[in-house]
């Protein structure tokens, strides 16, 4: 049977065996409609709270201040449109990041669309705004700042507490797409000040199909869909009791294990870079060395394609990815590494390894041994590549 090796946590993580046990009794025993007043929706009511207090607790807000969604993107997408559809007498500016998820480009194209103003920051090398720039760029009727917390592809950190204070310095909403940053490192949203704040369950070990967005007290929001009164009038539908409870197991074991994980995977990470580092020639390691993501590894290789390193290591049992999984299908190169400057036939020879809790370092290893044979029988196929000489 071929090894199997999972590095793209990324894209998804497995639900942990304790999220699916907290999960179960809510497809069977406690079913009910939470908004029903007989005993099977008040369980399901009491479980609803109880989740909304566990996610509450990793960010450090109020259990009134979380909506559930389905996802980060439903989350993102809240944000934006319920913000400047709330605000529309304000002014009609945002401003985000040339890096940002396609959950909060796509939604900024279609506010264009509607005669609303975008400015797009640059970033560094790094993938990290300039703080100089982001003053620069706000005007009177500028109304939202949305800068992710982490980014997706390159795992860069971004200094999303003074991007908060520059904010409220200027009386803007800020909000953060924290899918990639939730669980992964320690968030404090009002610390730092953080009036939105977007997460997903999948991306830390939970279900698919649920997310949630952070909405401080203050901060008014429009829904994008009517019905009845759920979610405190911002989000109607049916709550999915069993995936949210699922999200909230998840967000409970991601608080407690989180600086044990971070090490772990870490120190996987560092062997497989050090590893990739000294085996393999020509390659280029993008985002932060230090303000990154613990499990996150994106390297260009030179001279080759993405697809065909992808397709290479699946045939050795090994999963990664191109780059986000959500643009994974498009022929274009990545948006974010062409903003941090590398050219685009570079971009196109990029794989991010990601790693998770259950990865060891016996798959590091293994996939140390295959991938320096790989990337050179690869090279020698590619009318790209300059043999040098022996």
């Amino acid at each position: 049977m071929q090894k199997r090796i999972y590095m793209d946590h990324n894209a998804t993580t497995p639900v942990s065996p304790e999220v699916i046990e907290a999960m179960y009794p809510y497809f069977r025993k406690i079913f009910g409609n939470a908004s029903s007043v007989h005993f099977f929706g008040r369980e399901a009511k009491k479980g609803l709270n109880n989740a909304r207090k566990n996610v509450a607790e990793l960010i450090k807000c109020s259990p009134e201040e979380i909506i559930f969604t389905s996802g980060g993107t439903e989350a993102d997408n809240l944000a934006i449109f319920g913000i400047m559809k709330a605000n529309r007498k304000k002014g009609k500016h945002i401003i985000t990041s040339q890096i940002e998820h396609h959950a909060i480009l796509n939604s900024c194209k279609i506010l264009e669309q509607e005669g609303y103003e975008v400015t797009y920051l640059p970033v560094d090398k790094y993938g990290i705004i300039d703080l100089e720039e982001l003053k620069y760029a706000i005007r009177a009727d500028t109304v939202l700042i949305s800068i992710m917390a982490a980014n997706n592809e390159i795992g860069t950190i971004e200094p999303i507490d003074m991007i908060g204070q520059v904010a409220h310095e200027h009386g803007i909403i800020f909000h953060t797409d924290a899918v990639q940053a939730a669980g992964k490192f320690p968030i404090d949203v009002n610390k730092m000040n953080i009036d939105l704040l977007s997460m997903s369950g999948h991306k830390l070990y939970g279900p698919k199909g649920v997310g949630a967005l952070f909405i401080g007290k203050n901060i008014v929001v429009s829904p994008l869909q009517y019905g009845g009164h759920h979610e405190h009038n911002l989000r109607a539908g049916t709550e999915n009791i069993s995936g949210i409870i699922g999200f909230a197991k998840a967000c409970e074991i991601a608080k407690r294990d989180m600086e044990i994980d971070n090490n772990n995977i870490f120190n996987l990470k560092k062997k497989l870079y050090n590893a990739i580092s000294k085996s393999i020639p020509e390659v280029l390691f993008n985002g932060h060395t230090e303000k990154c993501l613990a499990g996150t590894l994106n390297v260009c290789f030179k001279y080759i394609e993405g697809e065909s390193i992808l397709l290479s290591l699946d045939n050795e049992g090994i999963a990664a990815s191109t780059g986000s999984a959500c643009s994974s299908k498009s022929l274009e190169p990545s948006h974010v590494l062409l903003a941090i400057g590398i050219q685009p036939e570079m971009a196109h020879g990029s794989i991010r390894f990601s790693l998770g809790k259950e990865n060891t370092e016996d798959e590091i290893d293994y996939v140390i041994n295959k991938l320096p044979d790989l990337i050179e029988k690869l090279r020698n196929m590619s009318p790209l590549y300059n043999k040098q000489p022996s």
